[in-house]
């Protein structure tokens, strides 16, 4: 993923920063310590000398403070830069993903493959042919891994071709690549909410269906917000119309009934963790 180059180059250039600020201040420090050591070798006789030196010390002091401010800045710049990194991991999930597969997976993968990275792979593929378009975070919770193992095993069965992954908000969901097209166009857009309610509503109602004012009165929902939900789900072709006229009697059409079970499937999965 381009994202994952992108954080490692990010890492490795705020590294280097920080590696050289130390390093010039180092060297500063160092240069003053000989300044100071070589005061006392300094005779009284050699007065002109030393008035001749006195004339070059202000330019060697500026010099000294212009390398001070570099080095500070260098240190600065690539602490704010991991400390970004950090923050934004915290709060977006995508991000964290990224971060983890970019800075842990190389860590891990220069550990010997054995039994138990097949076992833990083989534990990732089931729950996900069990639990298509899970997110990172429900997926590790239910497995009980930490970040790090999660995101490296998942790195590599996308890799190998295994599974697929996609972003969804702040999200990152995954699926196994066996899947149809028109199976992953459901995962990929779950119906969730008031929608979600309205399908399992008519999930219950049978090939006669029900009204709109039916409907209504089980979800307690104002007519305008259930026009307006009921339109976008014949647009997806997800519910149909049983009866003619203005207001029709609606039910469930085969496509509602498969992605009312992927979303609730995929609901149920994420509240459980």
């Amino acid at each position: 993923m381009d994202g994952v180059r992108t954080v490692r180059a990010f890492t490795l250039l705020a590294v280097i920063a920080i590696i050289a600020g130390g390093w010039m201040s180092q060297g500063v420090n160092t240069s003053s310590i000989e300044d100071d050591s070589l005061g006392p070798l300094i005779s009284d006789e050699s007065f002109t000398e030393q008035d001749h030196s006195a004339d070059i010390a202000p330019e060697s002091n500026n010099e000294g403070d212009s390398e001070i401010e570099i080095s500070t800045g260098l240190i600065a710049g690539g602490m704010t830069a991991i400390g970004s990194l950090a923050i934004g991991s915290f709060f977006f999930e995508v991000m964290r993903v990224t971060v983890l597969i970019a800075l842990v997976t190389p860590w891990l993968a220069q550990i010997k493959k054995n039994r138990d990275d097949m076992l833990t792979r083989g534990r990732i593929l089931g729950y996900l042919e069990a639990n298509a378009g899970i997110h990172f975070s429900a997926l590790r919770d239910a497995l009980g891994l930490a970040n790090g193992v999660t995101a490296y095993h998942l790195h590599m069965l996308e890799a190998q071709g295994e599974i697929i992954s996609w972003r969804d908000g702040k999200l990152r969901r995954y699926a196994v690549t066996k899947l149809s097209n028109e199976e992953l166009g459901r995962i990929r857009n779950p119906i969730a909410g008031t929608r979600l309610a309205i399908l399992e509503v008519l999930s219950t109602s049978g090939h006669l269906g029900l009204n709109g004012k039916q409907i209504q009165k089980k979800l307690a929902i104002s007519r305008q917000l259930l026009s307006h939900h009921l339109s976008e789900l014949r647009n997806q072709e997800l519910v149909e119309a049983t009866t003619n006229g203005r207001r029709p009697n609606w039910r469930l059409s085969e496509n509602g009934i498969e992605t009312l079970k992927i979303s609730v499937q995929i609901s149920r999965a994420e509240a459980n963790t």
